[in-house]
């Protein structure tokens, strides 16, 4: 007869794995956690509260290699949890952060204001794995989305995902170059570019494993805004709103770039305090 697995032999491991995250990582035993769970097929929950049910899997030592070299927890994971959904992530796909989930708030702050029926067109510029629009559309059961994204791999990823939240008849996911191509109009326009300067560093997890792509935007961090908004008065509709994320330091800059299209700018802050979301309504 099999011994019954001991609490020990899960403590320990948990245990070395996070002294030796520790070193890498803000949340070193979270990870350690989590990253158990996924070995064994199991919620983290379960983990903690009968942990003697279950052996250390032989491939936990290779997961806790992974984190090691700093590869994001998310693509370990396969996923991200974002406002209410799970959103599927791999390699070569921006992981969502919870600081994105201001601008799902100031949608909905808008949509108060606005009243029933607001929005029911939305747009998703630079959508990856349709983070924001799947956010979005979730809170609005009657609007529909169209996402749009250079990446055919990320909107592989957005298919998925629209699919798996049970919402791929009301979102959309095409091709392209922000706004080229795209007819309006919408009533919210949503947009998360990339905005950090080319120069500016960054932590291994993200430099060394995220898109390149997705995450850089010249000398200033401002080329995809100058692209960008230009074009959002020809796409947004009457009574509408583009909510852009920004970067902590970049609100004057980007709002300065808004109002000379037309724009009157609000900003909302993130849990932190930072500057993150712009708000665009027509004056």
């Amino acid at each position: 007869m099999t011994e019954r697995p001991t609490y020990a032999g899960v403590a320990e491991s948990l245990r070395t794995a996070t002294n030796l995250l520790t070193a890498i990582s803000d949340t070193p035993r979270l990870d350690a956690e989590l990253l158990m769970a996924h070995a064994l097929g199991v919620a983290r929950q379960d983990v903690l509260l009968d942990p003697a049910r279950f052996v250390v899997p032989e491939h936990y030592t290779h997961l806790i290699a992974r984190r090691m070299a700093h590869e994001p927890m998310a693509y370990i994971l396969g996923y991200r949890d974002f406002w209410t959904l799970r959103i599927e992530v791999g390699p070569g796909v921006l992981i969502p952060r919870p600081d994105s989930e201001t601008l799902v708030e100031a949608c909905l702050e808008r949509a108060r204001e606005r009243g029933a029926g607001w929005p029911s067109r939305v747009l998703d510029l630079g959508t990856g794995p349709g983070t924001l629009l799947l956010a979005v559309l979730s809170e609005f059961p009657a609007a529909t989305g169209l996402g749009i994204d250079a990446s055919e791999f990320a909107l592989a990823y957005a298919r998925d995902n629209a699919a798996a939240s049970g919402m791929a008849e009301r979102a959309t996911f095409r091709s392209g170059d922000w706004g080229n191509g795209v007819d309006g109009p919408f009533d919210l326009i949503l947009c998360n570019p990339p905005y950090i300067a080319d120069a500016e560093p960054l932590m291994p997890d993200v430099a060394d494993h995220e898109p390149r792509e997705a995450l850089f935007a010249g000398a200033d961090g401002l080329d995809d805004y100058r692209r960008i908004i230009p074009d959002l008065p020809r796409l947004l509709a009457p009574g509408g709103a583009a909510v852009l994320e920004i970067g902590a330091r970049q609100r004057a800059a980007v709002t300065a770039l808004a109002e000379a299209a037309g724009f009157a700018v609000a900003c909302r802050r993130d849990l932190g305090g930072r500057d993150r979301a712009l708000i665009l309504t027509r004056k």
